[in-house]
């Protein structure tokens, strides 16, 4: 492959990402107080209402094909709980959009590395990105690096890592734990943004800050990059 490279060794900045998601925390309150919990409710309202009139199969069906193409899983998400956790309970939202994230996953993987592999390819090289070399001895480690390295968008890791040609078992089961947590917590988010609930709020995004720096800090000490 002529884009391949060995990923390059950067120290974990655990420090600053925590210090960055607290601020981050601390603006996003400011942010909801200044504009009003009254009026971020109605417009979750008519967003919920539009989401809840296509109905669950359109929704979850968009949520399975659409990531795969580049829009942002959190998307999805994010109104999910609120929107169909009336008729589905929330448990039943969780585990559909579980089961939902690993067809997507299956998906994305598959339009990397078969349906859209040249595209892509091109687009990597044009900006000035690499992909990975995977071999079965550092499969598990890339695959770490990629997931659990903040910044790319979820849709970019699969495309990444599809390309790279990664062991697709191992990738099914590496993604899925590593997105887990994260949409757990957007969802709960959704539901705590509707109910106007600072406590769920904050609740969901310390899920995210905690999966973040603790999955950071396992990669590090389990999971070094290779040189």
């Amino acid at each position: 492959m002529s884009v391949e490279s060995a990923p390059p060794k950067k120290k974990l900045p655990l420090v600053t990402l925590a210090i960055v998601a607290v601020v981050l925390l601390i603006a996003g309150v400011f942010v909801l107080r200044a504009v009003g919990m009254e009026r971020l409710v109605g417009w979750l309202d008519q967003l919920v209402g539009v989401i809840r009139g296509m109905g669950p199969w359109v929704f979850f069906a968009a949520m399975t094909v659409l990531p795969a193409l580049g829009v942002p899983m959190l998307a999805f998400t994010i109104p999910a709980g609120e929107a169909f956790a009336p008729t589905m309970g929330m448990g039943g939202v969780i585990a559909v959009a579980l089961v939902v994230i690993a067809l997507n996953l299956a998906l994305s993987y598959w339009v990397a590395r078969y349906a859209l592999r040249p595209l892509l390819t091109r687009l990597l090289t044009r900006y000035g990105y690499s992909v990975p070399r995977i071999t079965r001895e550092n499969a598990l480690s890339v695959l770490l690096v990629v997931r659990l390295t903040p910044g790319p968008p979820y849709a970019f890791q699969c495309f990444l890592l599809g390309l790279a040609e990664a062991p697709f078992k191992l990738y099914m089961i590496v993604s899925w734990l590593a997105i887990l947590p994260y949409a757990l917590a957007a969802i709960i988010l959704g539901q705590g943004l509707r109910n106007g609930n600072f406590k769920t709020i904050i609740a969901a995004v310390g899920v995210i800050v905690v999966a973040t720096i603790g999955l950071q800090w396992l990669r590090k000490k389990y999971f070094p990059r290779e040189g």
